[in-house]
């Protein structure tokens, strides 16, 4: 076979594979609160009202990423609606095929690494990377951080194939990619690029010529000419509150301090990337050792991959550690260096024997850990979800997963024991696994969305039969931007506490005679209800959904109940500054 025809192949392959991983019944769940529901929001409020310059979520601005991933979302919102009733293929997609774009990347980057390329390695090595637990986790989600890696995926592996080149590759498209991500996710993207290729430079002995093929100077200026117009246009129109929230909270309030409670100590994306390379975390380790091993000693231009994804992988997890607020999802950028890592290992004749059989015993603790789920799955105790357990139990999908692990461990143990050199090791080791999210992952995240979020959904519904003209609708305790998203009303958010109820009144106050006889629509959660400052609250119980309930309720007395709270002494806090708001 040619070894074009051979490459045509190994990409239909991987296609495939990705897209059982990432495509299959990505459409099948609701919109997932918090984060995913808002940035779906603001993407199909863009197709909706035809403002594609300045993202929206329930009337407020959304400063806290830039628009690329708005555009996707939103674009993809314009196709008819019965391909997507849920809105969620729509809002899913981008991420998807970004992280199935990041897994053909690295296939043809593991590639050009000799005159005659290891197909499995390079299998081996998208497979690593697609079956992250990390990755499978934010690869079906809207949110930024997928685009964002594959954005940098695509620049910092077109900067490595310049350099291992000479001067036979350009690396305009390199700049262009780095551009798209600093339209993904702002300023950090050029952090991390700096990050990696400083250290490369500098481990490699080589900055000059790194420099001089790169030509960071011109090629800077491509990636403003991509990203600075829409940051440029959004100044002019929003300017200081862009300023303001985008740059000072957003990025760099986000860095300086911890925002939402989101800390960790200094090892917090160390034991984060541990758990993001499982059940090969061993082959990482062992990629890793073979670079630091060769610390010292040069490495050739077309041999250098893997000192550049340890660089790279180095970069952002320094990065990231001193940033102050700290989020699982911040490493997602790195994890394709740590497949190319994983790939890179399976060719080493050191210790190679020693981290399969130790990524043998994590397969198989793991699977033995999701069959003993009777044990460990009572013991989760959410107020939203309180029947999770028992369904997950009735569901099988624990236990098929702990199936997927162990017929992973079987499998190496098989191959390592009888020595079959015609079947490479990780890559049966890797293909049970890819049925793991299909028999798995997939079940377990629509049984959460039928208890968890369905009853959002109907409560929706409820509320479009029920709301009568110039009715305004409010949600009180637990916040979800889906009811907003399914409504597409403006919603007024409030929490549980006795300031929340104050809020509620004053924001939705008469303002005039005629307003004394308008009521607005409720939905409140158990908890929430049985609080008695809101069981005082006048009300008529509409309907009940799940944990939720439909109340109209009249405005008078809602700011009569808020008059009462503040002269007891309870503060009001709608009228802060609040970046996170929506």
């Amino acid at each position: 076979m040619k070894q074009s025809h051979r490459l045509a192949w190994l990409l239909g392959v991987t296609t495939f594979l990705g897209g059982l991983i990432f495509l299959w019944r990505l459409g099948a769940v609701g919109q997932l609160d918090e984060t995913p529901a808002l940035f779906a929001a603001a993407g199909r409020a863009m197709a909706d009202t035809g403002d594609w310059l300045t993202p929206r979520v329930n009337g407020h601005p959304r400063f806290d990423k830039p628009v690329l991933i708005y555009w996707l979302i939103g674009g993809l919102s314009l196709l008819p609606r019965h391909w997507d009733p849920l809105g969620s293929l729509a809002a899913n997609l981008p991420s998807a095929l970004a992280m199935l774009a990041v897994m053909l990347a690295l296939v043809v980057t593991m590639l050009k690494l000799e005159p005659q390329p290891s197909y499995s390695r390079a299998l081996s090595a998208a497979l690593a990377f697609g079956l992250s637990p990390l990755v499978l986790l934010w690869g079906r989600v809207a949110v930024s951080d997928p685009l964002l890696t594959a954005c940098l995926a695509f620049a910092l592996l077109g900067f490595w194939r310049t350099y291992a080149s000479g001067s036979r590759l350009r690396p305009w498209g390199s700049w262009i990619f780095l551009g798209l991500a600093i339209l993904t996710k702002g300023p950090v993207a050029l952090l991390i690029a700096a990050s990696c290729l400083g250290l490369f430079g500098l481990w490699q002995r080589d900055f000059g010529r790194l420099i001089r093929l790169l030509a960071p100077g011109r090629g800077l200026l491509v990636s403003v000419a991509v990203a600075a117009p829409w940051y440029s246009l959004e100044l002019w129109r929003e300017g200081k509150p862009f300023l303001d929230s985008f740059f000072g909270y957003h990025n760099f309030q986000r860095f300086s301090q911890v925002v939402n409670h989101h800390s960790g100590p200094w090892w917090f994306f160390l034991a984060v990337l541990l758990l993001a390379s499982l059940p090969a975390t061993p082959l990482l380790l062992l990629g890793i050792h073979q670079e630091l091993r060769a610390f010292q000693q040069p490495r050739p231009t077309e041999g250098s991959l893997g000192r550049f994804a340890c660089c790279w992988l180095l970069g952002v997890m320094l990065l990231f550690s001193f940033s102050a607020t700290k989020l699982a999802s911040y490493i997602l950028p790195g994890l394709p260096a740590m497949a190319l890592l994983i790939g890179l290992a399976c060719g080493s004749r050191q210790l190679l024997n020693v981290a399969r059989w130790f990524s043998v015993a994590l397969a198989a603790l793991l699977g033995i850990g999701f069959l003993m789920a009777p044990i460990w799955l009572p013991l989760i105790n959410d107020p939203e979800m309180p029947r999770l357990s028992s369904q997950l139990l009735l569901n099988g999908a624990v236990q098929r997963s702990g199936i997927c692990f162990l017929a992973a461990a079987l499998f190496g143990v098989v191959i390592q024991i009888w020595q079959l050199k015609r079947i490479p090791w990780l890559l049966a080791f890797q293909l049970p696994l890819v049925v793991w999210p299909l028999l798995g992952l997939v079940p377990t995240a629509e049984l959460i969305d039928q208890i968890r979020q369905r009853p959002v959904r109907h409560m929706a519904d409820l509320v479009l039969q029920h709301i009568r003209p110039g009715e305004a609708l409010a949600m009180a305790g637990i916040n979800k931007p889906s009811l907003h998203y399914y409504t597409k009303k403006v919603v007024v958010y409030e929490g549980r506490p006795a300031s929340g109820l104050r809020n509620l009144g004053e924001r939705l106050r008469p303002t005039s005679q005629q307003d004394l006889a308008i009521n607005f629509l409720l939905v409140i959660d158990r908890t929430t209800a049985k609080q008695y400052f809101w069981q005082r609250l006048p009300h008529q119980k509409l309907a009940a959904e799940g944990i939720y309930a439909l109340w109209r309720v009249p405005r008078h007395a809602a700011y009569e109940q808020a008059k009462r709270l503040a002269a007891a002494g309870v503060a009001s806090t709608w009228q802060l500054q609040n970046p996170e708001r929506y």
